[in-house]
């Protein structure tokens, strides 16, 4: 399995695809098989682009490493990974946790970042808008769960409830996927520490970059005004709400394709 030396860790990465690069950064617990569950994005993306996908810090196949977590390390972590692969600018896009790293990548390392894509995500700090007090114990009570149980938690999340209720194979598929390669309940809550403590709203108008902004309407876990928030603070961000989804935005995903491409390629 593909494994290389990034900084003080061994770091598990994929490649798909041929061209220009696009590095796409994981949301918190999640691995890089994430991305094929949102088919057919890897898919369909990867025949305009060379995707770069990787486990975290703590997740998946990679070292957990006994270093604090900040996103501020994801970062350098993923910039350290470009520079073992040999790519010394790409397009960068981040989920969620990896919309986080995303912006202290672009931030500590402008010269690396091509085009910027932030999806379901927020700047950090007291501007954001917080999810509700539920949601917030749900995420703290995960690292006591166990892996299916966090993972249920999660996509319930994650998705709408109308979506879980008519693709109940496809969450199925999600759960037993991710199941493969869990992440341990300390690189869980490492994570979810490092998420609590990144702030980068007062350095957004730093970012000089073509980006883009999603955010579904129906997102509880990262509620969609921190859509607006980023693409108010960085200068010329182009920002789409997607009406019908919630965090994952796979109630949209014909949608979501067809404007990374229209935006990357």
């Amino acid at each position: 399995m593909p494994k290389v030396k990034v900084n003080d860790i061994q770091m598990y990465y994929e490649v798909k695809g041929e061209g220009f690069p696009l590095v796409m950064i994981n949301g918190l617990g999640g691995n890089l098989d994430s991305w094929k569950n949102y088919y057919p994005l890897a898919e369909e993306v990867s025949r305009e682009l060379k995707l770069v996908m990787f486990d975290n810090r703590g997740a998946g196949r990679t070292d957990i490493s006994d270093k604090e977590y900040t996103i501020k390390l994801f970062a350098d972590d993923t910039a350290g990974l470009m520079n073992a692969l040999r790519i010394s600018k790409a397009h960068i896009l981040g989920i969620s946790m990896g919309g986080m790293i995303a912006q202290e990548l672009v931030l500590n390392y402008p010269e690396k970042v091509a085009k910027l894509v932030l999806w379901s995500t927020c700047s950090g700090g007291s501007n954001d808008v917080q999810s509700s007090q539920e949601v917030s114990k749900k995420l703290s009570a995960a690292g006591e769960m166990s892996q299916e149980e966090r993972l249920r938690m999660l996509l319930a999340l994650c998705l709408t409830k109308d979506f879980i209720r008519r693709n109940p194979d496809f969450v199925e598929l999600l759960v037993q996927r991710a199941l493969k390669h869990p992440i341990s309940e300390e690189g869980y809550m490492r994570q979810l520490s490092a998420v609590r403590k990144f702030n980068a709203y007062d350095r957004l108008q730093q970012i000089k970059v073509p980006t883009l902004t999603l955010h579904g309407r129906k997102d509880v876990l990262i509620p969609p005004e921190n859509g607006s928030i980023l693409a108010e603070a960085i200068p010329n961000a182009k920002l789409v709400y997607f009406e019908k989804s919630a965090h994952m935005l796979a109630e949209e995903m014909r949608e979501v394709i067809n404007l990374l491409i229209n935006f990357l390629a």
